[in-house]
């Protein structure tokens, strides 16, 4: 029960606004004064608490949030944790033809370059899988 007598409600994370990545590692980030277990998906939206649909693999559900926003977003990083791998062909595809440009690369990577393109005001997004 809260203070207020009624149940805890739990709601899904998210942050309504923009804000560089602070720090990463230990299976998650800080940002705004402020931290979060797991991986995040940063939006024109806000930032999101986010996890792949399956471990180790991203999937189209994954990118739903992104294509929902492609009018505001231009290029896509995707942090895919310690070591590069390459998008699905098939989440290619669907950000190419949202307009969305994909980059893949590790996580600390996409952190710094998300940074970066956020400070230059650009039209970034980022899915970020959180690393230990």
């Amino acid at each position: 029960m809260s203070e207020g007598g009624g149940p805890i409600v739990l709601r899904p994370a998210h942050f309504p606004g923009r804000a560089p990545i602070d720090a990463y590692g230990n299976g998650g980030f800080r940002f705004a004064d402020m931290s979060h277990r797991g991986s995040l998906l940063l939006l024109p939206s806000g930032i999101h608490g986010w996890e792949p649909e399956e471990e180790g693999k991203l999937s189209s559900a994954d990118i739903d949030r992104v294509l929902a926003e492609a009018d505001q977003i231009e290029i896509l990083l995707v942090g895919m944790g310690k070591d590069l791998r390459p998008l699905p062909a098939e989440l290619r595809t669907a950000l190419r033809e949202a307009g969305i440009s994909s980059d893949p690369m590790s996580t600390g990577a996409a952190v710094r370059t998300y940074n970066v393109l956020l400070a230059e005001e650009r039209a970034v997004a980022a899915m970020l899988i959180a690393v230990d």
